[in-house]
């Protein structure tokens, strides 16, 4: 109850926040022209991230008011560093939307704010494999840099149909928190289950849920890079701050090779398909010897677009994929191994025909074509058969008369 609670009032606060930008934005035309790769066709607000930047604030603040959460607040320099963070990658991706700022630019100051996060916020310590620690503190705060700067801009590479983004959030890290749940019950203290991870997740749940309605096809408001950004380092940090946090003998049952993974590799999943998209965006375009943050019309929800899947179809089959990840690497902690990747197969399966659906569709619309085609040539032919039999019969008549 206590992170629904939590849930349902970032969600709240991000609705009623979205509601007086979208207001303010539309009065003052803060809404930048439609560029080439959009897909919408009439200029809309890019300032969702500002709303959604107010949901994180006045989630934690109200956390802050709950006996449960005095644990995490023990530490405040932890939290407030996070949220600094989260302030200041909001107001660039805001900067970046309203004056195209270079990309250079963009990346430096994601590597600083990822940079404050690391020294002061949330950092890798050690990984859940084996117990394997980090042999130092450089190379703790350079890896965790690294994975927050790569999960901001895998989320913000994505963000290109209406809902996308939040959508998926919500699934993966709910996914997430269940993972959370159930690893906190290994644990005799009461407050293992509010810890800073599970915090994180539940807030980020509830602002895309609030967001989510604005942003439904079609979006009357775009989170924008400011919204993405911030997504993507809370999402980093959530899954960092309970990675090799646990101890998995108290796990305890089963064997410990697969929970043991689930910590690198729930988060990945998450994060799958926004990683899959960035890594092949940034591999075709220095193919082509462009920036590898130079914006194009690649992507793989334009591919879907340009495979002949509706603008909500597309979004719905990335739904579903990320469904399947995340729910499948979830249920190896509760089922037997062969039972969990049978499932995942036959989701993998339906997803791939979902996708490949419209070019399925062409190839059999053809097929029928071709064959209309040749019964309508056939047609044709017939009465020419008929015709040239009847006269040769009528020429023999003829003759024996």
């Amino acid at each position: 109850m206590t992170f629904l609670l939590i849930t349902l009032a970032a969600a709240v606060i991000t609705f009623v926040a979205s509601r007086i930008v979208l207001r303010f934005a539309l009065k003052h035309g803060i809404h930048p022209p439609v560029r080439e790769r959009d897909v919408h066709s009439r200029p809309t607000p890019r300032l969702g991230g500002v709303a959604m930047c107010i949901g994180v604030l006045g989630a934690f603040g109200i956390a802050a008011l709950v006996p449960e959460f005095a644990g995490i607040w023990a530490e405040p320099t932890r939290i407030l560093t996070l949220l600094g963070g989260a302030v200041a990658i909001c107001v660039i991706g805001v900067l970046d939307d309203l004056f195209d700022l270079d990309w250079m630019l963009k990346l430096g100051a994601q590597i600083l704010v990822a940079t404050g996060v690391a020294l002061f916020g949330v950092q890798i310590v050690s990984l859940p494999i084996a117990g394997l620690t980090v042999p130092s503190s450089t190379m703790a705060i350079s890896l965790t840099v690294l994975i927050i700067v790569l999960a901001m801009n895998a989320v913000n590479f994505i963000d290109g149909l209406d809902g996308l983004v939040a959508g998926t959030t919500i699934i993966g890290s709910t996914a997430f928190f269940g993972y959370i749940w159930m690893i906190s019950q290994n644990f005799a203290q009461q407050n293992a289950y509010f810890s800073l991870a599970s915090l994180i997740t539940a807030v980020i749940v509830g602002v895309c849920l609030g967001f989510l309605p604005t942003n439904w096809h079609p979006a009357r408001m775009f989170m924008g890079d400011g919204g993405a950004l911030m997504l993507g380092l809370l999402t980093a940090a959530s899954a960092i701050a309970v990675t090799g946090q646990i101890d998995l003998g108290t796990m305890g049952g089963r064997s410990q090779i697969l929970p043991a993974f689930i910590p690198v590799l729930l988060p990945l999943a998450i994060l799958l398909l926004p990683l899959t998209d960035f890594v092949l965006a940034v591999v075709r375009r220095v193919v082509n010897g462009n920036s590898p943050f130079a914006a194009d019309r690649k992507h793989l929800h334009h591919r879907l677009l340009d495979m002949g899947h509706s603008h909500l179809g597309a979004v719905l089959i990335f739904y579903a994929w990320t469904t399947v990840v995340s729910v499948g690497c979830l249920l190896f902690l509760l089922w037997p191994w062969w039972i969990v990747l049978g499932i995942m197969l036959v989701g993998f399966l339906v997803c791939a025909m979902l996708t490949a659906a419209p070019v399925g569709r062409r190839v059999w619309r053809t097929f029928l074509r071709v064959m209309r085609e040749r019964r309508a040539a056939r047609g044709k032919m017939e009465p020419t058969r008929i015709d040239t039999r009847a006269t040769t019969r009528a020429d023999t008549l003829g003759d024996r008369r």
